[in-house]
């Protein structure tokens, strides 16, 4: 696509490769090229890097830290943070909460949340899912009860019970944000609010979940009369689907792993070869998962165009989570086919990972649901 480029595109491709070339520190692209697990340090600094270059969070408004680039220079952004080895950063505080807190929380919670998400002093986990409430997420139990105060200090709590899991890098994080129950009388959809829970309170507890990989990146937390203000909850109370549906649709954006996928695709033709593989079956395989990539990224290009036009990611993102998530396990598959039992140590592992893209975020028969309802109309 370099050549649909403007010139000014193509400048601004350069001053990014360069970035990423000179500033990316090489102990931290050795290890996503070899597919070696990062520890929170590796993205910290890279964070950090980001941030003091005024890149670390392209879809924030200008006035809250972000910049002014067109969807063109974002996709840009991202495709050369892939062909540059640069790790991915956590989006849950970036690019989760953060969008939550600009658009329905107040100026007190921005002012205090925004700038250390942004700095990445703080970190942040996706407190969603749950034992008993995956795909069905409404139907969560997590309960939060509003106490009122018991002195003079005049501060009403919510007192939180429940446990979520598959909650990715919650090891590391100094906050969660929780979808609870406020309202067990009301309909499942509107009984539900987002609420912000400082991980370092009295009664919450991490307990790891290793994957098929050997990774140890998902745990489970549980929440035990976890004491959080009032003041902590972004919104109406009872309105927490309405931005949980919200935060889904930039989640779901942004798993389509366009960038990260052409990467992998050049990695697997370089492998192909150096192992002196031509295998036509094989080969036209391939060429028909690049022929969906090059589809998915226009369809991901209108995305941000409307973004950019002003509009919130829609059900469309569902299109991109869905085939997004379908050509990286494609990709991994084809990889572990083409070397079989001589395939490098990084390939299986990467493989197994994989196979829970199709899952979070909302499942891609989910997401199928929500084009039939809200695309087709069906």
């Amino acid at each position: 696509m370099d050549l649909a480029f403007s010139t000014q595109e193509r400048a601004f491709r350069d001053e990014v490769r360069e970035f990423i070339a000179t500033q990316l520190p090489e102990d931290i692209r050795r290890k996503v090229q070899a597919g070696d697990h990062l520890v929170k340090d590796d993205y910290f600094r890279w964070h950090r890097i980001l941030h003091e270059r005024g890149w670390v969070a392209p879809g924030w408004p200008v006035e809250l830290g972000g910049t002014d680039w067109t969807p063109v220079q974002r996709h840009i952004f991202y495709e050369e943070f892939a062909y540059g080895w640069a790790p991915r950063l956590l989006p849950f505080g970036l690019n989760m909460v953060a969008p939550v807190i600009i658009e329905f929380g107040n100026d007190a919670q921005r002012a205090r949340y925004l700038p250390k998400i942004h700095s990445g002093e703080e970190f942040w986990c996706q407190g969603y899912s749950e034992p008993g409430a995956g795909s069905d997420l409404a139907s969560l139990s997590t309960r939060a009860v509003l106490r009122q105060a018991q002195d003079d200090s005049g501060r009403d709590v919510y007192v939180v019970n429940g446990t979520k899991t598959w909650i990715t890098a919650a090891q590391w994080a100094d906050w969660i944000f929780v979808l609870a129950r406020t309202d067990p009388a009301a309909k499942k959809q509107e009984g539900i609010s987002f609420i912000l829970v400082d991980m370092r309170s009295p009664g919450v507890t991490v307990r790891p979940i290793e994957t098929i990989d050997g990774g140890k990146e998902i745990n489970e937390v549980y929440l035990e009369n976890v004491e959080v203000p009032v003041e902590n909850r972004v919104g109406d109370e009872g309105a927490g689907w309405t931005y949980a549906k919200f935060l889904l649709e930039h989640e779901r954006t942004g798993t389509a792993g366009i960038a990260g996928c052409r990467q992998q695709l050049e990695t697997l033709h370089e492998l192909l070869e150096r192992e002196s593989i031509d295998d036509q079956r094989l080969n036209e395989k391939i060429a028909q998962v690049e022929i969906e990539l090059e589809a998915l990224a226009f369809t991901e290009l209108r995305t941000l165009a409307a973004e950019s036009a002003g509009k919130r990611p829609g059900p469309e993102s569902s299109i991109l989570k869905i085939k997004g998530t379908e050509i990286q396990q494609a990709i991994s598959e084809l990889a572990l086919d083409a070397l079989g039992p001589y395939a490098e140590r990084h390939l299986a592992p990467k493989y197994f990972n994989y196979r829970k893209t199709s899952i979070y975020a909302g499942s891609n028969e989910i997401q199928k649901n929500i084009i039939a309802k809200r695309i087709l109309k069906v």
